[in-house]
């Protein structure tokens, strides 16, 4: 999948939340809700069509890639960007200064204990 950008995760947000949605009530929601004008959206939908992630089929538009599934790729990228993808480098420097609750910390130790199996 490739990169999405801000500006087209913020429009992402509004397909995911209305999908299956009409191209013309996209428009107008992305108008109220992102401030931006017809051909903004209408850019910005050929362009995630483009790369696959949404599709645009007689002016119904529907997600290709799920919340989590971008959320992913964005996550995988600023590992790879900050740490060279070393996981435990990146949470060290996540974790550095925080205070976590014990009900954080037992959160981390599921997660971390789910990925091990």
């Amino acid at each position: 999948m490739e990169k999405v950008f801000e500006s087209e995760y913020r429009f992402l947000g509004v397909v995911w939340e209305n999908e299956p949605v009409s191209s013309p009530r996209l428009v107008e929601l992305c108008r109220e809700q992102l401030g931006w004008k017809k051909s903004t959206t209408y850019t910005v939908l050929r362009k995630l069509a483009e790369k696959g992630i949404v599709q645009n089929e007689n002016t119904i538009v529907t997600s290709l890639a799920s919340k989590e599934q971008v959320d992913r790729q964005a996550s995988d990228e600023l590992l790879e960007r900050t740490t060279g993808g070393d996981v435990p480098a990146f949470l060290a420097a996540f974790l550095k200064d925080r205070k976590l609750t014990k009900k954080d910390m037992q959160r981390i130790r599921a997660l971390i204990d789910q990925a091990g199996e």
